[in-house]
């Protein structure tokens, strides 16, 4: 990098999206908090290593395959198109490591790749990579306190590593078919992680089955209550923090637009993941517009239930995060709240008519919010271009109508409930019942987290023996 100017807009951009990672680490360190937190007690550390494994389990697979799909799936493959050649996105490659720009010594890089992935590549990736946690998490605690370890962690890879990355290939890339045929517009992932990760998480619960005691005799359902309502509170508010270092890593700190639009000269902006401009000052009012009116609106609608207030807030943020580059401040706030009374009632819908037991309320606060985000998107940015391609579809409300259901059914719901199905029927998915009642730590950890009042007899005995207490 000889020009002065160059080398500080790429060196800025390689640290922003590095920020932006460790931003994003609040959301899991959130999740982890907010699972243990509203598990029961004889289940926390097993729901705590169930969702911590998941880090190295989706690190490594995402590494190997996960990143290189993103690149060579926007055409489908073979719906407009193949494979698209991707070599700096292979685990193999020079530029998934140590490497500063100059002339490539493998085959199929060129010198334009070294100059514009050296730096970005790494933190690129982890920025992705994050998404890919965030995914998985979601769906981890849907299920607590009755999956099997080794089924989660399956299912972990299977959503973080390739499922979810292959709706980001097809509707969260500049080129996605989603975008050139769809005019797919999902600026913050209301689809593209959230949507999809509900789904994912409905289609293994419907294998599942509820936990022991959720719904008495009459098919009505009881409230396991969280154990810790502050970790629960804590975790969610970190996942709020994690979730606006999310927004940041939505986006391209500075790219010239000027050439993409028509100018004769440089424009340079802040773009969305599509390359369309937007600016830092109008997703800031949005992701807290809309934060404002998911709490506000679960607060009236739970009567002030701590549990689904805080988790309104996260869902009114999902539901108004496609169009949040887009979206007025008081459209934000409006989608917000509608889409909080939405995935509200349908929870409870869902739970009763079909028995299912969503421990944390991730279906509803991810999946059926995000997939109402991604729709009324249509309606209220109809029109809009999709990119800055005026070759690709514009924004319509179908378009929005079959994206939603593309990534909360076709890539969320269907192979999770394929795969859950397989895993089940091999006697793989759940625990035993007898451990169920006894409790996973007892089971998983042979009684070291449970073993309180053994400890203080032993105490007590002790103390007795050398006549320190009577």
């Amino acid at each position: 990098m000889s020009d002065q100017l160059e080398s500080l807009t790429i060196i800025f951009t390689e640290v922003y999206y590095w920020i932006t990672v460790v931003f994003m680490f609040f959301i899991h360190v959130g999740f982890c908090m907010y699972e243990v937190g509203a598990s029961r007690k004889k289940n926390m550390m097993h729901t705590l290593m169930k969702n911590t494994m998941l880090i190295p389990l989706v690190t490594v697979t995402f590494f190997y395959f996960g990143w290189w799909i993103y690149f060579a799936f926007p055409n489908g493959p073979w719906i407009i198109g193949g494979i698209v050649s991707s070599p700096h996105a292979t685990p193999w490659s020079e530029l998934m490591g140590a490497h500063m720009g100059g002339k490539p010594i493998s085959e199929g890089l060129t010198a334009d790749d070294t100059m514009g992935w050296a730096r970005i590549n790494g933190v690129f990736w982890a920025a992705f990579l994050l998404f890919s946690w965030t995914a998985a998490s979601i769906v981890s605690g849907a299920v607590i306190e009755r999956i099997r370890s080794f089924a989660f962690w399956i299912l972990a890879v299977l959503i973080g590593s390739v499922a979810w990355i292959i709706d980001a290939a097809w509707g969260w890339h500049a080129e996605g078919w989603m975008v050139q045929l769809l005019g797919y517009h999902d600026a913050y992932a209301s689809g593209v992680i959230h949507a999809i990760a509900g789904g994912f998480a409905l289609g293994i619960l419907c294998h599942l089955g509820p936990r022991i005691g959720k719904f008495k005799a009459d098919g009505t359902a009881r409230n396991i209550v969280p154990h810790n309502p502050w970790l629960v509170t804590i975790g969610l508010f970190l996942i709020y923090t994690g979730f606006w270092g999310f927004y940041v890593a939505c986006n391209i700190p500075i790219f010239d637009i000027g050439g993409a639009a028509g100018m004769d000269e440089s424009f340079f902006s802040t773009t969305n993941i599509y390359l369309a401009p937007t600016t830092t000052s109008a997703i800031t009012f949005n992701f807290l517009m809309s934060l404002s009116g998911g709490l506000l609106t679960g607060y009236i609608v739970s009567k002030g239930d701590a549990f689904w207030t805080y988790s309104s807030g996260l869902a009114g943020i999902i539901a108004a995060s496609a169009g949040n580059d887009l979206y007025h401040p008081i459209q934000a706030m409006v989608i917000a709240g509608i889409g909080v009374v939405f995935m509200y009632k349908m929870h409870f819908w869902v739970e009763r008519r079909f028995k299912i037991d969503d421990a944390v309320g991730a279906v509803a606060v991810h999946g059926y919010a995000g997939w109402f985000g991604v729709f009324i998107a249509g309606f209220v940015l109809w029109g809009y271009p999709s990119s800055m391609n005026p070759d690709f579809a514009h924004v319509t409300p179908w378009g929005q109508f079959i994206g939603a259901w593309i990534m909360f059914g076709v890539l969320g719901f269907f192979p999770a409930w394929v795969v859950a199905g397989i895993l089940k029927s091999m006697g793989l998915l759940r625990i035993p019942e007898s451990i169920e009642i006894a409790g996973l730590d007892l089971s998983d950890y042979h009684g070291r987290y449970l073993d309180e009042a053994d400890v203080f007899e032993a105490e007590q005995e002790e103390a007795r023996s050398r006549g320190l207490i009577t």
